[in-house]
C-alpha cells in the first residue's frame, strides 16, 4: 500500500503528534509499505530526512510558543510530489494547514481520506490572542466539520471517540492508539541517566515526561510533588522536557525549599530517554487535555506505576489499585500528594510494577499498526465500492472557513474595542 501522510508537526519536532507520526510510519515500512511525507521544513536545525520519502514545505515555526507550525504553502510542488508517488489513501494528522492540503490532495487525486483526531485543539486556544470560551467553540466546530469530511477517523483513545461523536462527527470512527515499543523502554541504563543527572543511587526518584507548557496543568503537579518532596529527603523529582512551564514549576519547588532535589533534564529522546524512565521509580502525570496516556504507556514499559487524574488519555492506561492511582479529575493538591504516599510510603511499588508492564503490552507497535492498516483497507475497499459518493467539497470547506474567520475577526475587534474603553489614555 502507498500511503500519503499530512502532518503539521514532525521530526525533529518531538512532541507528541510528531513521535505519533514517526512511529506509525517506521511501523508501517516496516510491514512493506510505502510512505511520503508532507511536513513544514525545519532547516534551520540542520536536520536531514535519510531513512523515508519527505516533502518538506516552508513554514513559521513554534508559532506564538505552541507546538503548531504555520505552513507557507507550494501547491505545485505539493501537486507534483503526490502526483508522482500516487498513493493508494491520504493520511491527515490536523483538521487545519495542511490539513486543508490533504482534503484537496483527496479530491484531487480521488483517494479514500483518513484524520487521526490527536488533539484536544480548544486546549490550546491561549497560544493565540482573544483567548475566549467563543474561540474554543470555533475551534470544536472547526474540527467537527473537517473530520466530516473525511472518510475514516481514528481517536487515540476510547475517551476522545466519544467525545467527537457526542460533538458531532458523523464519519465512522475507530480508537487506535499510537504504538509503544514495549520492549526497547524495558531495558535502560536507569543508573547511568542518574549518575549523569546527580540523582544518588538509593534515591527514589519521582518523574514526569512532557512538554512543560499551561495545557498540562504543570503548577498543580508541581505543588503536589514539592508537598511530598518536603516530607522525605531521600526522593528526588526528574523532569524530562521542556517548554513555557518551567520556570513557574521552578519557582514553587524554590519557594518550598525543594529544588535541590528536583532535576530539569530538557527533552530526551531515544535511548536517553529511555534511560530517564529507567532512572525513575514512580511516574506522576497531571494533564487533563491528553487524547491518549503515550507516556503513561511508556513509562509502564518500563515497569513504572503511575500517579494520573482521570482525565481522557490517563484513564484507558492507568487502573486504579492495579498499576497505580487514577484520582478524581478534581482531586485536590492534598490528595495527589497523599497517592503519592500510598504507593512510595507504604513500599507498594514493585506491587504495582508487574501489572504495569503488563498493562504496557496492550498499547504494543505491531498490534496499533496492524488495526491502522486494516482501517486504511476498509476505506479504500469502502470508496471504491460507493459509487454515488459525493466528492470533497472543497469550495464549501473554504466558505465554512470564511464564515469561521469572520466571526473571529468581528469578535476580536469588539475585544480590541472593550479594551481600549477601559484602559486609561497614555499622555
Amino acid at each position: 500500500m502507498r500511503i500519503c501522510m499530512f502532518t503539521n508537526t514532525y521530526l525533529p519536532h518531538v512532541g507528541g503528534v510528531a513521535r505519533s507520526v514517526e512511529i506509525l510510519s517506521n511501523d508501517l515500512e516496516k510491514m512493506g509499505h510505502d510512505l511520503l511525507i508532507v511536513a513544514p521544513d525545519f532547516t534551520d536545525t540542520g536536520h536531514q530526512d535519510t531513512n523515508k520519502q519527505v516533502v518538506r514545505l516552508p513554514a513559521i515555526q513554534n508559532f506564538n510558543g505552541s507546538d503548531f507550525s504555520v505552513i507557507v504553502p507550494i501547491p505545485f510542488v505539493l501537486q507534483e510530489a503526490v502526483s508522482e508517488f500516487q498513493p493508494d489513501i491520504i493520511h491527515s494528522h490536523h483538521p487545519f494547514l495542511l490539513g486543508d492540503s490533504a482534503l484537496r490532495a483527496a479530491r484531487n487525486f480521488q483517494l479514500p481520506i483518513v484524520f487521526t483526531h490527536h488533539t484536544l485543539y480548544e486546549q490550546y486556544t491561549h497560544y493565540v490572542p482573544f483567548d475566549s470560551d467563543m474561540m474554543k467553540r470555533f475551534i470544536i466546530q472547526l474540527t467537527t466539520q473537517y473530520a466530516n469530511m473525511c472518510d475514516q477517523v481514528i481517536a487515540p483513545s476510547q475517551s476522545i471517540a466519544d467525545l467527537i461523536i457526542h460533538r458531532g462527527i458523523k464519519r465512522p470512527v475507530t480508537e487506535i492508539p499510537t504504538g509503544v515499543d514495549v520492549d526497547f523502554f524495558t531495558n535502560g541504563e536507569g543508573q547511568a541517566f542518574r549518575d549523569a543527572v546527580g540523582i544518588p543511587a538509593d534515591a527514589v526518584v519521582i518523574g514526569h515526561v512532557g512538554r512543560l507548557a499551561p495545557e498540562k496543568n504543570l503548577a498543580y503537579l508541581a505543588r503536589a510533588v514539592s508537598q511530598y518532596l518536603q516530607t522525605d529527603q531521600n526522593v528526588h523529582f526528574l523532569v524530562v522536557g521542556d517548554g513555557p512551564s518551567r520556570k513557574e514549576m521552578e519557582d514553587i519547588f524554590k519557594a518550598d525549599e525543594v529544588l535541590a532535589r528536583v532535576v530539569f533534564a530538557g527533552q530526551k529522546a531515544g535511548t536517553q530517554l529511555r534511560d530517564a524512565y529507567n532512572a525513575m521509580n514512580l511516574f506522576v502525570f497531571s494533564s487533563k487535555s491528553e487524547t491518549q496516556g503515550m507516556v503513561l504507556a511508556e513509562a509502564m514499559a518500563a515497569g513504572l506505576p503511575v500517579v494520573a487524574l482521570d482525565a481522557s488519555g490517563s484513564r484507558e492506561v492507568v487502573i486504579d489499585g492495579q498499576n497505580g492511582r487514577l484520582l478524581s479529575e478534581d482531586a485536590t493538591i492534598d490528595d495527589f500528594s497523599e497517592a503519592i504516599t500510598s504507593l512510595i510510603g507504604n513500599n507498594t511499588l514493585l506491587h504495582y510494577a508487574e501489572s504495569a508492564k503488563e498493562t504496557a503490552q496492550q498499547f504494543s507497535r505491531s498490534i496499533c499498526a496492524r488495526k491502522v492498516i486494516g482501517l486504511y483497507e476498509n476505506a479504500i475497499q469502502h470508496y471504491s465500492t460507493e459509487k454515488d459518493k459525493e466528492p470533497i467539497d472543497i469550495v464549501a470547506w473554504e466558505k465554512f472557513l470564511d464564515r469561521i474567520n469572520t466571526e473571529w475577526t468581528l469578535l476580536t475587534e469588539k475585544t480590541r474595542a472593550i479594551v481600549d474603553a477601559v484602559m486609561p489614555v497614555k499622555r
